[in-house]
């Protein structure tokens, strides 16, 4: 699933945005904004995949916004002058909607939005936790833990990061090759597995019981 924002300074514009992501598979489009503070404050507190970004914008343009934003965070810029396409790609914009666009381009670039992200070998995660924003390299995950409404990840370092998410959007984080999620209550990366024995699993120190509901899934993995 591909997490985006869109930020534009027409509010047509991002009802438009809207209106195509509603009906867009494996696109969920989490918050749109006209004003630039509130998606830069947005983005510091949750990374996304994508941004739906205007170029031409009353107080700093939207290739000036893009180059400021910290994260690794694709762009399709949304514009209704065509002269910006150069500059656009410069800054290795997924692609470059003239608006008025149809939905069946809106959806050409949001299909090229997911090859790039496929052919993006993931290093690392971004987490909100405890007012901060962590920076998680994926090597230093042992396990991802279930703690009610919120997951603990347990680090190699020894460190425990305690966030305020679900099990799920966590799994959507995370490389579905390299981790999977073997319980309700844990996530696992597949490189750590030393032994499974019987419906457990040996991790390190760790010994994980495998769910009914994921066994099959277990089964798949133990035969590749």
């Amino acid at each position: 699933m591909i997490t985006a924002i869109a930020l534009d300074d027409e509010i047509l514009a991002l009802k438009i945005i809207e209106n195509f992501a509603a009906r867009t598979e494996g696109l969920s489009l989490e918050k749109i904004f006209h004003i630039q503070n509130d998606a830069q404050k947005y983005l510091n507190k949750f990374p996304v995949d994508l941004i739906f970004l205007d170029i031409e914008m009353p107080s700093k343009n939207g290739l000036d916004f893009y180059k400021n934003i910290s994260q690794n965070t694709k762009v399709i810029f949304t514009t209704a002058y065509s002269e910006y396409a150069v500059d656009a790609f410069e800054v290795n914009a997924v692609d470059y909607l003239v608006k008025p666009f149809s939905f069946e381009r809106f959806q050409t670039a949001v299909e090229k939005t997911k090859a790039a992200l496929q052919n993006t070998e993931q290093k690392n995660i971004m987490i909100r936790a405890d007012y901060k924003l962590h920076n998680i390299m994926l090597d230093d995950i042992e396990l991802v833990e279930a703690l009610d409404d919120y997951i603990k990840i347990h680090l190699q370092s020894g460190q425990n990061i305690v966030a305020r998410m679900s099990m799920k959007s966590m799994a959507e984080k995370l490389p579905a090759q390299e981790f999977k999620r073997v319980h309700r209550s844990y996530i696992i990366p597949v490189k750590n597995i030393k032994t499974i024995v019987n419906r457990n699993i040996h991790l390190g120190d760790f010994i994980i019981p495998i769910g009914d509901a994921y066994k099959d899934e277990v089964a798949k993995m133990i035969q590749k």
